[in-house]
């Protein structure tokens, strides 16, 4: 069977794409709690270790950030499923790849390939909506929704158990999946896009700096994109460097780290399936983000400050608010927008966020890495170890005073209208 071909007379495949979703995001959650560790297993430097760290998840999201808009214009040309089923191929081969190789640098182009061949979150949704009705798209991408936060919450919680196995078996155990699904999507998924509705191939369509020029035209909506930049910076700033941190300062396995970042996982859950809508209906959603972005500064300068790892827990549940945030923040934008320029907008802010996922590790790595050398042996409860999450509290408190001065123009509109 050819790649290219496809079915009409097979059932269209949301199980294969709600389970592409969910499996990369699996994945996410498995090498967040196992990737810093797997790199300590050769190296025992830690301004080194967290230096090729950042380095492997940089690596990841520049390709995730330059490949999705290609991806996507390819999609529009060729169809859905040969991207998709490639892409589940490519995270087979690299995480397979990840659980033998015995060198920092193949590490490295193990994760370059991932990144490659994953970058197709746009393709997912476009298959989704090729079959699916108008009508029903909120729910389909309700659905992504619940795949997407059960990845993340089983992937850490799944990661750290394997590691205490072996710190490869997580790799291995994606592989395998990924490559199940491969073969499903490749005997049984019909393509959803037909011919008469493909369009030619476009470098300028495929080009991911545009997401910029059509974000610098919101003359109106400035302010909620810088918030939009600052916040997506922090939030990546605090996840990536999140395995380091406990592991340098309370000495943190996969295993605890699996089970911390699952309750995030969980946190995250919450806060978008339940708490947003109580807090929307009763403060609005200019002032849910002000209350997740004032919570945000909290927690993050009690977790640079605690000095028992047990303390990070309540402070989990402390910041569920903040998970709020972002999806408030884009339904802000949202209503701002014009019905036409809907997909443009918010996919561009996408596009910022993946970009933040590369500047924000980059940065967070790099100073934890330094501050860890310079602590040296001093007492783990050092509060310099922790200057990751009070850099994170800054950028929440000049959030915070960016959303104030927006909510401030508005009131003055309003009243020069009156």
């Amino acid at each position: 069977m050819s790649l290219f071909s496809s079915s009409s007379k097979r059932k269209p495949g949301m199980p294969f794409i709600l389970s592409l979703v969910f499996i990369d995001m699996f994945c996410l959650g498995i090498i967040i709690p196992v990737l810093p560790l797997l790199i300590g297993t050769h190296t025992t430097d830690p301004q080194l270790q967290a230096f090729w760290y950042g380095a492997l998840v940089v690596s990841y999201g520049m390709m995730e950030f330059f490949l999705g808009p290609l991806l996507g214009a390819l999609s529009d040309r060729f169809g859905r499923r040969p991207i998709l089923v490639l892409s589940m191929f490519g995270l087979a081969a690299s995480n397979f790849m990840i659980g033998t190789v015995e060198s920092l640098w193949m590490l490295l182009f193990a994760r370059i390939i991932a990144g490659v061949t994953q970058s197709c979150d746009a393709v997912s949704n476009a298959y989704a909506a090729d079959i699916t009705p108008p009508k029903d798209r909120a729910k389909v991408f309700g659905q992504f929704g619940i795949a997407f936060g059960m990845g993340f919450i089983l992937g850490p919680l799944v990661g750290g158990w394997l590691a205490n196995i072996s710190i490869h078996m997580p790799f291995y155990v994606v592989g395998v999946l990924a490559l199940i699904n491969g073969l499903y999507g490749l005997f049984m998924l019909p393509e959803s896009l037909p011919q008469e509705k493909r369009s030619k191939f476009s470098i300028r369509r495929a080009n991911p700096l545009s997401a910029f020029m059509v974000l610098v035209r919101r003359r109106d909506i400035g302010v909620l994109i810088i918030v939009w930049v600052l916040f997506q910076l922090a939030f990546a700033m605090m996840i990536e460097s999140w395995v380091l941190y406990t592991n340098f300062r309370y000495g943190w396995d996969a295993n605890m780290n699996g089970i911390a970042l699952g309750c995030v996982g969980i946190a995250t859950a919450v806060a978008q399936g339940f708490l947003m809508k109580v807090l929307v209906d009763r403060f609005g959603e200019e002032r849910t983000v002000l209350i997740g972005l004032f919570t945000g500064a909290v927690g993050f300068t009690l977790y640079g400050l605690v000095p028992q790892g047990w303390m990070m827990f309540p402070i989990i549940l402390l910041t569920i608010p903040l998970y709020a945030t972002g999806p408030a923040l884009l339904a802000i934008v949202s209503k701002a927008t014009k019905p036409t320029e809907q997909g443009l907008t918010i996919g561009s802010l996408m596009s910022v966020r993946t970009l933040m996922v590369v500047i924000g590790p980059a940065f967070a790595t790099g100073v934890l890495g330094i501050m860890a050398q310079q602590v040296g042996d001093l007492p783990h409860s050092d509060v310099r170890l922790g200057v990751v999450f009070f850099i994170c509290a800054l950028l929440s408190v000049v959030c915070l005073l960016f959303v104030y001065l927006h909510l401030s123009r508005l009131r003055k509109a309003s009243k020069n209208v009156a």
